[in-house]
């Protein structure tokens, strides 16, 4: 299992998943470009020492990142536009769910190349939830549902 951030927007929300990542022991594949540098306040402070225990994989762009992949796994993006609910999907332990960002979500050839594209219910009316809360909703369904929690 791992988290895959595309472009992400906002620091503290990037050192926030990186922070649940190295605590489940999660690797994190960030495509760039983000909109921040690593270096950023914001993000070391949400971050916190954590960072250091993270397993962070920088791709220099989508393209980059694809080619890394080597066809492991799945990619499972993680969208408002999703066509089935986190929560009735079949998660696999190869599985790697893809985070848009926050202020446009993924373009049409990303979202084009996922394997799935899962929605987190949400009341009428209301668009989205913040990328990290959402990304570690659907982690730890996916983590429960392939015993992957750390023991």
């Amino acid at each position: 299992m791992r988290l895959a951030l595309f472009a992400p927007d906002i620091p503290q929300n990037a050192a926030a998943l990186m922070r649940l990542g190295a605590c489940l022991g999660i690797a994190i594949d960030v495509i760039e470009p983000c909109g921040f540098l690593f270096s950023h306040r914001g993000f070391q402070r949400a971050g916190m020492d954590y960072l250091e225990k993270a397993e962070i994989v920088r791709h220099a762009s989508w393209p980059a990142f694809i080619a890394s992949r080597d066809g492991r796994g799945r990619l499972v993006l993680l969208t408002v536009n999703g066509d089935v609910a986190y929560t009735r999907f079949a998660f696999a332990t190869e599985d790697t769910i893809l985070l848009g960002r926050e202020s446009a979500g993924v373009p049409p050839d990303v979202h084009a190349a996922a394997a799935a594209r899962l929605r987190i219910p949400l009341r009428a009316g209301l668009r989205s939830l913040n990328v990290a809360q959402a990304g570690a909703m659907v982690l730890g369904e996916a983590l429960r549902q392939t015993n992957g929690f750390p023991s």
